[in-house]
């Protein structure tokens, strides 16, 4: 196996909060730490720091925007991985995938660069997000984006895709962890609503595609029937879902919900509050392609609750079958939340899904490319 170091360029839109961001960053540093040079380009965020402490490099370039004149980009995305001297150029998004086969496919014949991709969601299927399925290596981020890539873009080989799944830390996120003294403390004089109530909740970004809808038909219900609990709603929304958000508290309103459903925001203290939570919800509209904050959750030995579908399914099939859902079937989630908070099921400790894994399944793929080339 060949064992010189490697220049491995990684494309996102932006590090700002996220799942691929996240991944990104995970994967970055894990490819410092083995001793190769780590590059990330991308519009720029707050994950840019964590970045340089773990001893990889980043480039600022302005490729998030889908305008056309993003397309300005391509020549100096060209020069620069000429510059690098890139082995590796992996992009995580649909415009950066773009930038980067357009780049790629004229750099001089005496520069090997292989081109990587990396599906992480169900995006609607069209020519523009044809451009995922162009890399010579394919990475899907669980069996459900696979099986989604294969029937929807049937010229692209299977064999070329490869199920490469997300992971955590499971130094971070671990069975039996607790908060600080302090941080329950302030939690407890920040929020007193949820003294002596079982805690529900729904984590993601405010948007409709997180189900916010189910998730509050769920609690009127359960306050209809005299439960003690008190619904939580983790989550920022963006400018242009302000709207959105206003909708879900006006409903909360109408509903007579105000005093069992709290709207706690963008939070940096998500281990910490899942920690808290009797259950912890996963409704979303469509399928997921991996269900990160699912497997945060059990991992920290906390009961979840969602529709069996998308990368959800797959964990909850490995890890937690007592939590499957069928998907929009509110009679049965009623039913499952009900006996959940009579009796808690045990979670049982998680190994598999971790950072780890995944990181290790990225290098050996980037080396085999190399020397197969």
């Amino acid at each position: 196996m060949s064992q010189r170091q490697l220049t491995i360029v990684q494309l996102l839109p932006a590090l700002e909060s996220g799942g691929v961001e996240q991944s990104v960053v995970q994967l970055a540093s894990a490819v410092a730490a083995a001793g190769h040079r780590s590059v990330v380009i991308s519009t720029g965020g707050q994950w840019v720091e964590t970045l340089l402490k773990h001893g990889c490099e980043h480039i600022l370039l302005p490729i998030k925007s889908k305008s056309p004149f993003t397309l300005l980009q391509v020549l100096p995305l060209r020069h620069l991985l000429v510059q690098l001297k890139a082995d590796i150029v992996h992009a995580h998004s649909r415009v950066p995938a773009w930038l980067t086969w357009l780049a790629w496919r004229k750099l001089p014949t005496t520069q090997q660069v292989h081109f990587v991709t990396s599906v992480h969601g169900l995006n609607s299927v069209s020519m523009y997000s044809a451009i995922m399925t162009k890399g010579e290596v394919v990475i899907a981020v669980s069996q459900t984006v696979k099986d989604y890539l294969s029937q929807h873009y049937p010229h692209c080989p299977t064999q070329r895709i490869k199920v490469i799944y997300g992971g955590i830390n499971h130094q971070h996120f671990y069975h039996g962890f607790k908060p600080s003294p302090k941080w329950l403390q302030q939690w407890h004089s920040q929020q007193p609503q949820l003294s002596g109530k079982k805690i529900l909740t729904l984590a993601g970004r405010i948007t409709r595609l997180k189900g916010h809808h189910h998730f509050l038909q769920l609690i009127k219900h359960l306050v209809e029937q005299e439960q003690p609990i008190h619904g939580l709603i983790v989550g920022g929304a963006e400018a242009k879902k302000q709207g959105y958000l206003h909708e879900l508290q006006q409903q909360v309103i109408r509903d007579g919900l105000s005093a069992h459903i709290s709207f706690v925001g963008q939070r940096q203290d998500m281990r910490e509050i899942l920690s808290q939570s009797d259950i912890i919800y996963s409704l979303t509209t469509k399928p997921e392609t991996f269900g990160l904050a699912v497997l945060e959750s059990l991992a920290l030995g906390r009961p979840v609750l969602g529709w069996n579908r998308g990368g959800v399914a797959e964990i909850f099939s490995a890890c937690f079958a007592q939590g499957a859902v069928e998907a929009d079937n509110m009679v049965q989630l009623i039913s499952k939340t009900e006996q959940f908070l009579q009796q808690a099921p045990t979670v049982a400790p998680i190994t598999q899904f971790s950072v780890q894994q995944m990181t290790e399944q990225h290098l050996a793929l980037y080396q085999q490319l190399v020397r197969e080339k």
